[in-house]
């Protein structure tokens, strides 16, 4: 099994992706090519290596073929995992489904540990994150944890309670609700906020 050489928690950075010297923004991932996003992420890699204590990649997209292909890509030049939001034009329909879909993402990089990007805002899959994570390590054993980007605090509440022995990472993403989460037991932020003493980094 996948296990990270830190537990992700703490400040984490949701990486900018510079699109020229002066532009750039947080979530650009899913608007570049295969090609653009592989070209980040080693720049990432890169750059991080020495820098960061880890550098997670997100590898989500529409397509399973090319998400697996990412998470291969990100295995190969050295990332500390992979991160991955459910497919949201065909959606999945159930949690079986969803998961199915997780776990062959997440055999492309079977050494990776691998997180969840739960973002029902953006994918508009309304599965609750409480629900996925009841026995996922049993069909994902490389499965480390989620980034919650929701509202719905009463289902973040359930995931961090029924996990409490799995020693999973919860990250939240919703600053306006952070000190909400950390009350709650949050592990950690992900955010759009800068910090000095940021040393993980969420690439999209």
């Amino acid at each position: 099994m996948a296990s990270p050489k830190k537990k992700l928690q703490g400040l984490v950075a949701a990486a900018i992706t510079p699109m020229t010297e002066n532009n750039g923004t947080t979530g650009e991932g899913l608007s570049l090519s295969i090609s653009e996003r592989r070209r980040v992420a080693e720049e990432w890699v890169t750059k991080g290596r020495n820098k960061l204590d880890q550098v997670v990649i997100h590898v989500g997209a529409l397509s399973l073929k090319e998400s697996q292909e990412l998470a291969q890509h990100a295995a190969e030049i050295g990332a500390d995992g992979i991160a991955v939001i459910a497919p949201f034009f065909l959606k999945p329909w159930n949690k079986d489904v969803l998961i199915s879909f997780l776990k062959e993402v997440a055999a492309a990089a079977p050494a990776l540990p691998f997180y969840y990007y739960h973002i029902p805002a953006l994918t508009g899959i309304k599965i609750r994150a409480e629900e996925l994570l009841d026995g996922i390590q049993d069909k994902i054993p490389t499965f480390q944890g989620l980034k919650f980007s929701d509202t719905d605090l009463l289902d973040f509440g359930q995931c961090v309670d029924q996990n409490r022995q799995r020693q999973f990472a919860f990250l939240f993403g919703v600053d306006e609700q952070l000190l909400s989460a950390l009350v709650m037991g949050a592990t950690g932020a992900v955010g759009s906020f800068v910090s000095r003493d940021l040393s993980t980094l969420w690439s999209n």
